[in-house]
């Protein structure tokens, strides 16, 4: 991406009945689970899933004990695996776990005593982005790709259109001026349905309550190009068609492909491991300075070493934008952020069993009450300190 001159940006969503959503979905139940029982709960819990089967496994450590079994089952229910004919449902699936407590080695990095402040759960660099493409200070492609695959969510689940099944993905292609969005160049849906509607009629369907509920009609234009279940069909899909993976849609958890990404993945994590926590604030962080209007464009990368409560670094790219200085805007952060895992959990109050809800759809751009990264109480007091 560019300050000057046009190109496309494309990013990509995938619905709640994706097989590596499942997984995501999956593994944050059983966090859910967890950290209901016992905040102290220490997870890091992956999934697979592939035709019949559900594996779990990982190390767990909690006093509070989860009925694994049910849990998965719920989950997959919940997500609309109900019947056979899908090729993978809740109640003839095959659920194993093969989970081990945490690695005692990284348990007392995190533990919390007199003498030694939690540290972060592993060595790691986490990054934040925030722009003013959006209401929501998010880039647009991913803005619009996650509320395409919500909608078509919403038509499934409401029996608007009684055809669709769970899995279902969206990208979107935009043309930017610089740093500008203009207009939506390309939007893609595949939508899994049962054998008995005719493509037509799907297609007709989802341009008309999925596509035109969506992307503003000043986005596109004769030129824009639209395409709905492009090989004709998408019968099978979900375990039946494809296994997933816990953590295998980071890009489309965070900011689609715009700015950086650190690798670690957030879901199945409980917040001590800084992946997850690290992340969050460094969103939070970036979305408050942009709403400050300190820069129209912001990253911040925050790096920690296992078992050491500060971070290693922080490093910010305003991309050309800023009103202040990059160094004065590291002053901005040190002063009015917390950064210690310890400090990030009780800040952004993370020992809550919010995290099955936010595995699809994005981690970021949204403004459910549970999720407080999200929120720009501090722009105002970072306004006045830039001197703005």
């Amino acid at each position: 991406m560019s300050k000057n001159g046009k190109y496309f940006f494309t990013s990509e969503s995938v619905t709640e009945g994706h097989p590596d959503k499942i997984c995501d979905q999956i593994s944050d139940a059983i966090l859910d689970d967890l950290i209901e029982k016992d905040p102290g709960s220490r997870v890091a819990c992956e999934t697979l899933v592939t035709t019949g089967l559900a594996f779990i496994t990982g190390e767990i450590t909690s006093n509070g004990y989860c009925e694994f079994q049910k849990v998965v089952r719920d989950t997959i229910r919940q997500i609309g695996y109900i019947d056979a004919d899908y090729g993978f449902d809740y109640k003839t699936c095959c659920v194993v776990s093969s989970i081990h407590e945490q690695s005692p080695d990284i348990a007392m990095g995190v533990m919390d005593t007199k003498n030694h402040e939690q540290g972060a759960g592993d060595q790691g660099l986490m990054f934040g982005f925030a722009c003013t493409e959006t209401e929501e200070f998010m880039p647009m492609p991913i803005m619009l790709a996650h509320k395409l695959v919500r909608r078509l969510s919403q038509v499934r689940r409401e029996n608007i259109l009684d055809y669709l099944r769970p899995d279902g993905k969206s990208q979107v292609t935009v043309e930017y001026d610089g740093y500008i969005p203009k207009r939506v160049s390309v939007a893609v849906i595949a939508a899994q349905h049962n054998p008995l509607v005719k493509i037509e009629d799907l297609r007709e369907d989802i341009k008309k309550l999925v596509i035109s509920e969506v992307i503003p009609p000043e986005m596109l234009d004769r030129d824009s190009k639209i395409f709905i279940n492009g090989t004709g069909r998408f019968e099978r899909g979900g375990p039946f068609a494809d296994s997933g993976l816990t953590g295998r849609k980071i890009i489309v958890d965070t900011y689609g492909g715009v700015g950086s990404h650190g690798g670690g993945c957030f879901s199945g994590k409980d917040p001590s491991k800084v992946d997850r926590s690290g992340s969050y604030m460094a969103r939070y962080i970036a979305k408050n300075l942009v709403a400050a209007g300190i820069a129209d464009r912001l990253e911040v990368q925050i790096a920690y070493a296992i078992g050491i409560a500060e971070p290693v670094s922080i490093m910010v790219n305003s991309f050309g934008t800023a009103k202040i200085s990059e160094d004065r805007i590291k002053e901005l952060i040190r002063a009015h952020f917390v950064l210690t895992p310890k400090k990030m959990i009780e800040y952004l109050d993370l020992l809550r069993p919010i995290y099955k809800k936010i595995a699809v759809f994005g981690h970021f751009g949204r403004n459910e009450k549970e999720i407080t990264w999200e929120k720009v109480d501090k722009a105002e007091i970072l306004r006045k300190d830039a001197g703005l």
